[in-house]
């Protein structure tokens, strides 16, 4: 087990340090131990390995820090409901999809998400920015078929930048807000990424 001294240390230092201590395992995988003073940055470490696919759990030791393990390993394809969830990463940076007439590309983008929903494999993670937040958000259509897809086992992030931009942050129905560290750390965690 590696044990990561993060006290005194604020977010995204400890996220940072527990990710490249998580790249510095390789294929082998392991336990990563990180002890932080504050539970914003536990729920900034959760964050992180729920979104790279791996166990964790934390603990409060005493009332002055927190202890959270990381159960890093390599093929982390799960199965949820029958169905595959791979290492591939959906980014969607539109309300629309294509190039053309903006009613038929609202038409194939909300295509494209159902779509998703029918694969035997399914992406390990979608990611909404730019206008692409829009689809998360109160009115869209693509609602129902994105909640389906974090219940089949999809991490569904929306970028808190763009959110704020569109003012949109009360409208959001679905995902979880992440900032743009979060989304690079995923793109760069995937081994396959489909943009939209």
């Amino acid at each position: 087990m590696m044990e990561i001294n993060m006290l005194g240390k604020a977010c995204p230092i400890p996220v940072i340090e527990a990710r490249k201590a998580i790249q510095g395992l390789g294929e082998t995988g392991g336990i990563i131990k990180v002890i932080v003073d504050n539970e914003i940055a536990c729920e900034n470490l959760k964050k992180m390995a729920d979104g790279l696919g791996y166990q964790n759990k934390f603990q409060a030791i005493g009332e002055e820090y927190f202890e959270m393990e990381i159960i890093v390993g390599e093929g982390r394809q799960v199965e949820v409901k029958g169905q595959k969830v791979t290492q591939t990463v959906v980014s969607i940076g539109r309300d629309t999809m294509g190039q053309g007439e903006e009613a038929l590309g609202k038409i194939l983008i909300k295509g494209f998400i159902y779509s998703l929903t029918e694969l035997e494999e399914l992406p390990s993670h979608i990611l909404f920015f730019n206008s692409g937040v829009k689809l998360a958000c109160k009115g869209a259509n693509t609602i129902e078929d994105i909640k389906k897809l974090e219940t089949l086992g999809c991490k569904v992030y929306v970028c808190g930048t763009c959110i704020d931009y569109y003012q949109k942050k009360e409208e959001l129905l679905v995902g979880e807000i992440t900032n743009m560290y979060g989304i690079v750390g995923i793109l760069n965690e995937s081994k396959k990424n489909i943009q939209i």
